[in-house]
């Protein structure tokens, strides 16, 4: 008889509730029953408003470099900066029509440029670091640019991207550079912007604005083309915050301060609005976190959480097993995580039973509670639509519609395509009227290109589970359709806990394969187990019999896996591997990974191949 599992930390949000209608053509459209909340009239004047409150609460803090000592910026100091900048982008002439494009990493400095950009009017747009360090033909740079068209270009640091500066003025000329060092050819030291003294005109732009204004763009990881530039409103960032409002059970409690680790890039969607806005709206303090979940940098963020005791968590779901794995190993790590920890979070990915159930046991074992994951499903386009906002003990749910929003679910083949409309979804891509028409169907409902499936069809507020991309899916060379959506969460279900995640090879081909990334608990489990030869052969035989007994219950070819080639390197967020969603991108790694596809068919099998 199984035991009884402890009960979940109480979270203080309301219970799922929501309205079916079903219509005659088999799409279905799902509503909140829950209102929306409150929401600032812009993320400026939310700034304004907090810093009057708190003015001496710290608001962001970052470590000094080589992992020293934090420094800090209070709410009334982030106030009198961003007001400071966006006299001198008024002084440059800046206006809603230009832009400011961001280079460089998550910093204290980034979030202030941020906040001038706001509070002036100015459109931001930051841009993921590694299109300028790590491409040799910037066409993905000089791309964005001319969507965005900008004015002033920002970064920590002048050297790093001195290239990718002049790629810039040679399309551009006259771009203005600041650079926090004050390097680069020409460049504006940031702290001419700090020292640039307010007038009256910095209260009257922050008047002006206005749920249309356009505060940031932000750009699609572009795996399937060039990155669309998504123009985000202030209307958007504020709806954001009233459908989450909306869930909320009772009110915050008095003088508790959300305490908060960001890694994740400001150039994408959650981090960048949702996860920078609510710290405001909470009035909490986020650590900038330099550290990422990939080897040998993800012990910077173990570090840091050794200090930082997060009130929520949120990350990747390939983060999760790297912390429970060192949660298991340093009891003292353990302890600070969870001291302060009312929930975790992972984006609409299927996140592994083996880790769940050990992230539960870490959380029982220190607190007596176990932990709710919540999850925020969305898309650059889209802010977050769905919550996960109860606890539950199923992974994989993307939950149900935010307050707000309406979801439709459209028949696509077998599965359920997902489409919204609401006052968080875009307009349309900047300077792309084409790539906007497609993208909307003819009642105004933004295609998401995901499908989902509800939990219980008899009980939907049980919620919606990710189901892949609509078109991830493709044929055998037998013609014989598979469903990456269904398939690649159970193969790792099949091999747990040995696996992390996987992606599914074999269009057009005579059998479906796959290239298995392994997770680090299944290497530690192998590499100690007292049997002779190195972890990574013994897990190649491990996960080649496990595939064979699915393969054995799995029904046709379509369930079977023949080849698989295990990786390693992890998936790359910079790369598109990962998606602002926070799963696998399919095509992205099946295109980066040609070779090892390749590899796959390849007769013999190439290196390292295992044939099931």
């Amino acid at each position: 008889m199984r035991t009884p599992l402890p009960p979940f930390k109480p979270l203080p949000l309301k219970p799922p509730a929501v309205d079916v209608q079903r219509r005659a053509d088999g799409s279905i459209l799902l509503r909140s029953r829950h209102a929306p909340g409150p929401s600032p009239r812009s993320i400026a004047h939310l700034l304004q408003e907090r810093a009057a409150q708190h003015p001496d609460r710290p608001w962001m803090k970052q470590r000094a470099p080589g992992h020293g000592p934090w420094r800090s910026v209070t709410y009334g100091a982030a106030l009198a900066a961003a007001e400071s900048i966006a006299q001198w982008l008024m002084n440059q002439g800046l206006s809603a029509a230009d832009s400011v494009m961001v280079l460089s990493a998550n910093s204290i400095e980034h979030a202030l440029m941020t906040l001038g950009c706001y509070t002036a009017g100015v459109p931001i747009a930051p841009i993921s670091p590694a299109t300028s360090l790590l491409s040799t033909d910037y066409a993905r740079l000089r791309h964005c640019a001319a969507v965005v068209q900008p004015r002033v270009v920002f970064a920590q640091a002048g050297a790093p991207f001195a290239r990718a500066v002049q790629v810039l003025r040679d399309a551009h000329p006259g771009l203005v550079l600041v650079t926090v060092d004050g390097e680069g050819d020409g460049a504006v030291p940031f702290s001419d912007l700090l020292a640039t003294r307010p007038t009256a005109a910095v209260a009257a732009a922050r008047d002006a604005l206005g749920p249309a204004t356009v505060a940031k763009v932000l750009f699609t990881s572009g795996s399937t083309g060039l990155p669309k530039g998504v123009p985000q409103t202030f209307g958007m960032m504020s709806a954001t915050i009233a459908g989450q409002e909306g869930l909320r059970a009772e009110p915050p409690e008095p003088g508790h301060i959300p305490q908060s680790l960001e890694w994740m890039p400001w150039s994408h969607i959650s981090a960048g609005n949702i996860g920078f806005n609510s710290v405001l709206w909470n009035g909490g303090t986020v650590h900038l976190c330099e550290g990422k979940p990939i080897p040998g940098q993800f012990d910077t963020t173990i570090r840091n959480l050794r200090e930082v005791s997060p009130t929520a968590f949120g990350s990747a779901p390939i983060a999760f097993g790297m912390l429970a794995d060192a949660m298991e190993r340093d009891l003292e790590l353990r302890r600070s995580f969870f001291r302060n920890l009312r929930s975790m979070g992972y984006g609409g990915a299927t996140l592994s039973n083996d880790v769940y159930d050990r992230l539960q046991a870490l959380a029982i074992a220190e607190t007596g509670h176990r932990i709710a994951l919540t999850t925020m499903y969305g898309a650059t386009e889209t802010q977050g639509v769905t919550v996960t906002h109860w606890a539950t003990e199923r992974v994989g749910l993307v939950g149900l519609p935010v307050p707000g929003m309406t979801i439709k679910l459209v028949p696509n083949g077998s599965k359920l395509e997902v489409r919204v409309q609401g006052p968080t979804v875009t307009s349309g891509y900047l300077r792309d009227p084409e790539r906007t028409a497609a993208a909307f169907d003819d009642e105004g409902f933004y295609k998401l290109g995901d499908a989902a499936r509800f939990v219980d069809e008899a009980d939907p507020a049980q919620g919606l589970v990710f189901d892949g991309r609509v078109t991830e899916d493709f044929k055998l060379d037998s013609g014989t359709w598979v469903s990456v959506g269904t398939l690649r969460p159970d193969i790792v279900a099949a091999c747990s806990p040995y696996l992390q995640d996987a992606v599914v090879t074999g269009q057009d081909k005579p059998f479906a394969g796959a290239l298995l990334w392994p997770s680090a608990a299944g290497l530690k489990a192998l590499d100690t187990d007292g049997r002779s030869g190195d972890a990574l052969t013994k897990l190649r035989a491990v996960v080649a019999d496990r595939l064979a007994t699915f393969n054995a219950q799995a029904g046709g070819s379509s369930r079977r896996i023949a080849r698989i080639l295990l990786l390693a390197e992890p998936p790359s967020i910079d790369a598109g591997e990962i998606t602002d969603k926070g799963y696998v991108n399919q095509r992205a790694t099946l295109e980066r990974r040609a070779a090892q596809v390749a590899a796959l068919y390849a007769d013999p099998p190439g290196d390292g191949v295992v044939v099931v």
